[in-house]
């Protein structure tokens, strides 16, 4: 009996035992169960807030195209591949980009598609094809489609821009043979960025945008140069200053002359909008769509999306900055906005973790989504 009294008990402090050590631990789960349900609440909350601003929404001139920076110049490649390439067409999409500008198809010796051409004058054979990969993504998003001509970088070397002549004639014709097909096809850069008095300038553009309306039955053709503004000059090194930019008379003086020797074969103007202050936009803006109208061109903002006021190159903007160049572009009455460019500077899946703020703070502004 004892015995039995003596098991008994131990069988119940046992089950007392297990009891005491269960019952904190299941306390523990209920309170990390509220909690979790307390961090979820707060998600919700949280995803729901929007940035107060303070100015009117939507005042600019939305982004409607942009550059695709291959191959890259003077910032740093992201390294993707088609499943990345995708899911940024997509992030295009969403916030109304209707145009991809590819913005060389080649550097020097790198290039973006296998050319016969271009391999036979000892450039590197490329591991994809790009020039098709972003045929069929604008494909598949219902986007145009301009190709950017070959860059064989003695113009930098130079300042002569005719250079570009002589190899590009060889790239539109096998471009146009090897892609024209493609629905997306929409037009064509003429890739080479210049200033106001760049040498060959005029006969350099106009060749190049000769050949390629005649191979493609006409289809448009855009240039994207720079004004000579304030940041252009202190860019540049050497002696100059401020005092040494551009005045907007003649900015007008000298745009105008090249307008006239080419508007027959270049149907749109994008200036970069980075070189100027804030303060300047408008004044130079209205000059460019007058000089635009005068001349029968469609007149363009490259808004670049990288900011020119850091001391490292190159950044995402501030948000701000973007803002008041977009205005800008809208009171001139611009008829449409690229920029440069959205995959490194704006996209959600940039290597910038700011491109991802850039394009939420966009989308609020323009009430997108």
């Amino acid at each position: 009996m004892k015995v039995n009294n003596r098991r008994e008990f131990l069988k119940q402090a046992a089950v007392a035992g297990v009891s005491a050590m269960t019952v904190p631990a299941l306390s523990g789960c209920t309170k990390q169960s509220q909690s979790e349900s307390s961090h979820e609440h707060h998600e919700e909350q949280t995803s729901a807030l929007e940035s107060r601003l303070i100015v009117p929404k939507g005042q600019g001139l939305k982004i409607t195209g942009t550059f695709l920076d291959e191959i890259s110049h003077d910032i740093p490649h992201q390294n993707w591949g088609e499943k990345e390439w995708d899911r940024d067409f997509r992030h295009m999409k969403e916030i109304g980009i209707d145009t991809v500008i590819q913005i060389r198809s080649g550097y020097r010796k790198f290039i973006t598609y296998p050319s016969k051409y271009l391999l036979g004058k000892g450039c590197y054979m490329p591991s994809a094809d790009l020039v098709d990969m972003f045929l069929r993504l604008a494909d598949k998003y219902g986007m145009k489609y301009y190709f950017g001509l070959y860059d064989s970088g003695r113009y930098w070397d130079t300042g002569d821009l005719s250079w570009e002549i002589e190899d590009n004639k060889y790239v539109i014709d096998e471009v146009w043979q090897n892609y024209g097909k493609y629905k997306s096809f929409g037009g064509w850069y003429i890739s080479g960025e210049i200033s106001r008095q760049t040498k060959g300038a005029i006969d350099a553009f106009h060749a190049m945008g000769k050949q390629c309306k005649d191979v493609s039955g006409g289809l448009p053709t855009f240039i994207s140069p720079w004004i000579d503004g304030k940041k252009a000059v202190m860019a540049s090194g050497g002696n100059l200053t401020k005092a040494d930019a551009v005045s907007v008379q003649k900015h007008e003086k000298e745009w105008s002359e090249i307008f006239s020797g080419i508007c027959d074969v270049v149907d749109a103007c994008a200036f970069q909008d980075g070189h100027i202050d804030y303060d300047e936009l408008d004044a130079f803006f209205e000059v460019n769509k007058k000089m635009a109208d005068k001349y029968g061109m469609k007149c363009w903002t490259n808004a670049e999306s990288f900011d020119r006021d850091m001391p490292i190159r190159f950044l995402p903007i501030k948000f701000d900055k973007l803002r008041m160049k977009l205005e800008a572009a809208a009171r001139a009455g611009y008829d449409k906005a690229i920029t440069f460019e959205f995959s490194h500077f704006m996209s959600p899946q940039s290597a910038y973790l700011q491109a991802g703020h850039l394009y939420n703070r966009y989308k609020e502004y323009f009430e997108i989504g």
